[in-house]
């Protein structure tokens, strides 16, 4: 019997697996069923892997020389935010791991944006330590910074950010702190109400049909939860040189619930909750894997990594070229449809920086409720 294909979606060889039929759906289909060579070669395009460019001249607005960033801008004013965490990841890898996961498939994409000759501009991770849910808390290794400290800090890099004319800007994120993260970009826009897009991803729940299990077509052995095979495969792919698996072990955390209530990390089944979604019905971590691995590390391999690295770098791709077609640089959503503010009370604010008659942000009256510490 054929599979019968619910209207505006596209079938997949996975019973349970349907595309919507635009242009993210289309994108994904396409990954899906690409071969492995098809994959690499997309991998190759981006400079995966590559070393983590921190420090390297030319790739973050704060390492890139000023007139080059100004220069870079006009063609191209989006700006990733890519955030992270300092959290333990087990012995056989690195605390770091969060923030060099979501720092080079942002890189990967400025790369590849270059190569057709307006790159996406690159802020350095402003949360090298990140909030954390509860479960986190006391274990070694793992620097938890209190929720109101972590949105004022976003706030005011977002806000930053747009006073220099980033006024598209994509937070992607890689580690459980989400619902701070959204909370930041409504805070910003309830206290500034400034047009322009804000968006917060976390950026492998954005590709979560790429980390499937075998037995629903997928490559992985174990759903992605922490440090595990997921995240262990990931770093054997984007920076090797930082896992050491002589030291990766398996474990499994308490739950006193039966499952079917708390999803796992990015989302798979649809469940009434995401794992973020509540405390108590689940041991912390200290007491239930002090490992710092909530599964099956050793299961990893770089193999394993590569299509969803593929994909996270095709949908941001997808994401700069679709802004960029709505609102080509310099320009934002209308003013009196995205926020309280007029227009005529918006045009120095939104000029080029610097240039005649441009009044920097940090002038512009307040509207809203946002919050202060």
């Amino acid at each position: 019997m054929s599979q019968k294909v619910p209207e505006g979606l596209l079938p997949t060889d996975q019973p349970d697996l349907f595309f919507e039929d635009n242009p993210v759906g289309r994108m994904k289909k396409e990954l899906w069923e690409a071969s492995d060579a098809e994959i690499d070669a997309i991998l190759a395009e981006y400079g995966i892997p590559s070393p983590i460019g921190w420090a390297t001249p030319g790739v973050y607005i704060q390492t890139t020389v000023r007139h080059q960033v100004e220069a870079e801008r006009r063609k191209n004013d989006i700006v990733l935010i890519p955030v992270g965490c300092t959290e333990l990841h087990g012995k056989h890898t690195v605390s770091a791991m969060d923030t060099l996961f979501v720092s080079a498939i942002v890189e990967g994409v400025r790369r590849y944006t270059a190569k057709r000759g307006a790159p996406v501009s690159l802020a350095l991770p402003p949360l090298m330590y990140g909030a954390h849910p509860f479960h986190h808390i006391g274990m070694p290794g793992t620097v938890i910074v209190r929720e109101n400290v972590v949105r004022e800090l976003m706030i005011d890099v977002m806000l930053g950010l747009w006073n220099d004319g980033f006024r598209k800007q994509i937070i992607v994120n890689n580690h459980g702190q989400l619902w701070v993260l959204e909370s930041v970009i409504h805070q910003f826009q309830m206290r500034y109400q400034l047009p322009g897009i804000f968006r917060v991803i976390d950026w492998h729940r954005a590709v979560r049909e790429f980390f499937r299990t075998t037995n629903r077509g997928g490559k992985w052995e174990t759903n992605f939860v922490h440090a595990d095979e997921s995240e262990t495969s990931l770093g054997l792919l984007l920076f090797p040189e930082m896992v050491d698996m002589a030291y990766a072990v398996d474990t499994e955390g308490k739950s006193y619930l039966p499952e079917g209530h708390f999803d796992k990390s990015v989302d798979p089944f649809g469940r009434p909750s995401r794992w973020s979604e509540g405390e108590g019905h689940l041991a912390i971590e200290i007491a239930a894997t002090p490992e710092g691995v909530v599964g099956k590390a050793r299961s990893a391999t770089a193999e394993k990594a590569k299509r969803p690295v593929a994909a996270i770098l095709r949908y941001l791709t997808l994401l700069n070229d679709q802004i960029l077609e709505a609102f080509p640089p310099g320009t934002v959503p209308p003013v009196e449809e995205v926020t309280l503010r007029s227009a005529a009370e918006m045009e120095p604010y939104l000029r080029e920086p610097l240039s005649p008659g441009w009044k920097p942000v940090y002038g512009l009256p307040r509207l809203g409720q946002g919050s202060e510490l």
